[in-house]
């Protein structure tokens, strides 16, 4: 319990020297932080749709290979 206690007080000191930090910085300073995390979230977003989008593609491959098989054992007992 102690691990988790200190883990979070150290995270959060640490939120609030970057704050200060950042309260105390130039704009100039300050803009380039805002660029930073707007490139990694535009970049986090990439790859969410990436991912989803690979997921519908497995999705329709899986569908499609289940639509084959169920089409060609209801061949096979239609011959039989």
């Amino acid at each position: 319990m102690s691990t988790k206690r200190n883990g979070l007080l150290a995270l959060l000191g640490l939120g609030a020297l970057a704050w200060w930090k950042y309260q105390n910085s130039t704009p100039e300073e300050q803009q380039a932080v805002k660029d930073k995390i707007n490139t990694a979230k535009d970049n986090f977003n990439k790859w969410g749709n990436d991912l989803k989008n690979k997921a519908s593609e497995v999705a329709q491959q899986v569908q499609q290979k289940v639509d084959q098989t169920k089409t060609s054992v209801e061949d096979s007992v239609n011959q039989s």
